[in-house]
Formats: C-alpha cells, sequence, structure tokens
C-alpha cells in the first residue's frame, strides 16, 4: 500500500507521526468510553445531580495545533536522544 507508513528493521518503531496519531487515537478512545460510562450511568439513574453540575461545570480541554506543534517537537527531540540503531 503506497499510503501506508513504513515502520523500520523488524517493524517494532513507529515514526513520530505515527506514534502521534496512535497517541491521539488513544485519547479520543478514552474519552469516548467516558463518555458512554456517563451515558449509561445517567440513563440508569447512578449518578447525582451534584455529580452532573461538577462534571459540567470542568470542560475537556480541546487539543489545538499549538499542542499538535508541542507534541510534535517532544517527539523529534526524544527520537534524537534515542541512539542509532541500524
Amino acid at each position: 500500500m503506497p499510503d501506508v507508513r513504513s515502520m523500520d528493521n523488524q517493524g517494532r518503531r513507529m515514526d513520530a507521526r505515527d506514534r502521534l496519531i496512535v497517541a491521539l487515537y488513544a485519547q479520543l478512545k478514552a474519552e469516548r468510553e467516558t463518555r458512554e460510562t456517563l451515558e449509561w450511568a445517567i440513563r440508569n439513574g447512578a449518578v447525582s445531580q451534584a455529580v452532573l453540575e461538577a462534571i459540567a461545570a470542568d470542560p475537556v480541554p480541546v487539543v489545538t495545533s499549538e499542542d499538535i506543534a508541542s507534541l510534535e517537537k517532544i517527539i523529534a527531540l526524544d527520537e534524537r536522544r534515542k541512539p542509532n540503531r541500524n
């Protein structure tokens, strides 16, 4: 597949962009699971009004382009620190 990024020898390490994508996917998946659990708890009367108010008052921060740029810099620095394994 020409559009799939290749991984280095033995296919064990991903490049920085692939790692970023995996990290963002994991974050999104965790947020979805949290939302599904909260929806279930609300439907089944397991969450009090006070808890709902606290959740509503504490919004989830949005990931910005600056956040992604910072993550890419961190990953790039991390890659430079690793010894060359080829």
